[in-house]
């Protein structure tokens, strides 16, 4: 394994740095050390399959504490192994992969899009990124049950936004996040106090329903602050579909003959500009994993112990498996199945039984449906810094994606 630290260049290279350190050697995986620790990084379906299987990756003790202080919550259903995770993990399952559970989330997004659209015209300019984040918050808080102002709905949106955008980094943005995390767990954990002593009512089947009343795999109710944690997992995610929406945003720029199609409507192209706006852009860099005991994969040595990082901007960028992986083609995803372990955004394997996010499935029909609404949103593009810096993480569009909307059009 190697001596030298790594953390330096991820902070330079950002999304390049695994992939890069893959490529110097030609290999799927690769020797580094990153945070004292020695790793490992691994990239391809096989190494999805590997990192899913709990025998060789497990994700207790692996997430580190900054990340868990702002993206995730101390606690949360990500840092849980075995039956542990399993039994959490159900809960999830049942509240985001529901059809009409999406469904009706869906709707009530859309129509909040449209409500919003319709004021946009009368602005100069709109940053979609920020409203994209308004609309996501207040709808998928209301969709829980957590009751909520439409005043209330600006300072939500801004504080998730800030636990996504400070988790990978230090300085201001890190500082604002943990702030934003202590302030949403206080309000959330003070509420599912009230449900539980009945001082507030909630409607039957919400998420703020049924996070209140779970039990761990050991039969114990969540605490309250956990609970609060495991609302913000729902929350949270959601709202991230605002970088999904920018990204849209700027593909729909750059390559404008999109445009017409997409705001078609037809259900596959829409599915599929999804699919590719996840694969294309940059989101989460890779994800990691501790190894219980000594393996190999790829014919790297896997000490006991060390981290195991399973390249997800790598994977969804292998010319093995997508061609012409740096071009934006959304039909390369019309009618083609897609494989468990090999479109990687957001993980990889059956949601249902491992780590792979269930929230996937919020965010493919989400972004179908609020990306054919920004296709057929009359706007002019006026003059903006349009960049993408890959050593920002999470990355996003430096301008945000700023629009000029036409309501006479």
């Amino acid at each position: 394994m190697p001596r030298l630290e790594n953390g330096l260049k991820l902070l330079t290279k950002g999304y390049a740095w695994l992939p890069d350190e893959r490529r110097r050697g030609g290999l799927r995986a690769v020797g580094v050390r990153l945070g004292g620790l020695p790793a490992v990084g691994i990239e391809g379906p096989d190494a999805a399959r590997f990192f899913y299987d709990e025998e060789h990756v497990r994700r207790s003790q692996a997430i580190p504490e900054p990340v868990q202080g702002t993206l995730f919550g101390k606690g949360a259903v990500h840092t849980l192994d075995g039956e542990k995770h399993r039994v959490r993990k159900a809960m999830f399952v049942a509240l985001l992969m529901r059809e009409d559970g999406i469904a009706s989330l869906v709707e009530r997004t859309t129509a909040a899009w449209d409500a919003a659209a319709a004021e946009w015209a009368d602005r100069p300019e709109i940053v979609l990124f920020d409203e994209a984040s308004r609309v996501l918050a207040g709808s998928v808080t209301r969709w829980t049950g957590v009751p909520l102002r439409e005043d209330e709905v600006p300072d939500l949106a801004r504080d998730l936004v800030a636990m996504i955008d400070g988790f990978a980094t230090g300085g201001p943005r890190h500082f604002r996040a943990r702030r934003a995390r202590g302030r949403r767990e206080k309000w959330l954990a003070q509420l599912v106090q009230d449900v539980r002593s009945g001082a507030t009512t909630v409607e039957e089947g919400t998420a703020l329903d049924v996070v209140a009343r779970h039990r761990d795999a050991d039969g114990t109710q969540l605490t309250s602050r956990v609970a609060a944690v495991e609302l913000l997992n729902i929350i949270r995610p959601t709202t991230a579909v605002a970088w999904f929406l920018a990204f849209s945003g700027h593909a729909l720029i750059r390559w404008p003959e999109n445009r017409p199609r997409l705001a078609g409507g037809r259900p596959a192209f829409a599915e599929a500009w999804a699919h590719e706006v996840r694969r294309f852009y940059p989101f989460a860099p890779f994800i990691g994993g501790r190894a219980p005991q000594r393996t190999e994969f790829g014919g790297e040595k896997i000490p006991k112990n060390s981290m195991v990082l399973l390249d997800l901007y790598g994977q969804n960028h292998d010319p093995e498996l997508w061609e012409s992986p740096y071009s934006f083609r959304p039909e390369r995803f019309v009618d083609r199945a897609i494989g468990e372990f090999e479109l990687v955004p957001q993980g990889g394997g059956d949601p249902r039984t491992n780590h792979r996010c269930p929230g996937e499935q919020i965010t493919v029909a989400l972004l179908s449906a609020l990306a054919v609404r920004l296709a057929r949103l009359a706007y002019e593009v006026p003059e903006q810094d349009l960049t993408i810096a890959l050593h920002r993480i999470p990355a996003r569009p430096k301008s945000g994606i700023v629009l000029r909307v036409d309501a006479t059009a």
